[in-house]
């Protein structure tokens, strides 16, 4: 599978930072990262990383100025779009089609190639223009997966938390982690 990578500049890099990392581990995918430079700066300030060892994680990389390579076109196959996290900015210039940037390309390409696109849209509280824009990509076929965490799999660690969103990512593109917790009320 080739998979593309979006990381925002929204808190929560972590998210993107670990899909990347079980992708890699999973050895079931090929990674295209698209990291912007609001991405770059908020991994490094929540993270300490620094971009190279971000990209490190990702077998392609490309400038989120570059929208004129692969990830560009429809001619270029990928299987799944995953940005992230993914910005207030990043998912309205989705659900507008401004492709001013490859993120924004990518995922207008994803959509129009009828792929799939899934957006972990961080921030809270939400007013009513961030919930139509998500109405509105729900429409178009996105799916807007906040990464709210789920408490049944008795979380000791935030990366228990994120590893539970970022397995549930894995499985809505075909690539379930075999060691996800997973809801079993026994």
């Amino acid at each position: 599978m080739e998979i593309v990578v979006g990381i925002s500049g929204a808190s929560g890099s972590i998210y993107g930072i670990r899909l990347l990392r079980k992708l890699r581990d999973s050895g079931s995918a090929t990674t295209h990262l698209i990291l912007s430079r609001g991405g770059e700066r908020t991994a490094y300030l929540e993270t300490g990383m620094l971009a190279a060892g971000i990209r490190a994680l990702a077998d392609h990389h490309y400038p989120h100025e570059d929208i004129g390579c692969r990830l560009a076109s429809g001619s270029y196959p990928t299987s799944a779009m995953i940005v992230a996290p993914c910005s207030i900015h990043t998912m309205s210039a989705i659900a507008a089609g401004i492709s001013s940037n490859l993120m924004v390309r990518a995922a207008d390409v994803t959509l129009k190639e009828r792929r799939k696109l899934i957006l972990l849209v961080r921030e809270t509280p939400l007013h009513l223009g961030h919930l139509r824009t998500m109405t509105a990509l729900a429409e178009m076929g996105v799916i807007v997966m906040p990464p709210v965490p789920g408490f049944y799999h008795m979380p000791k660690t935030i990366d228990d938390l994120v590893d539970h969103t970022i397995d549930r990512v894995l499985d809505l593109i075909g690539l379930p982690n075999p060691a996800a917790r997973r809801w079993d009320p026994k």
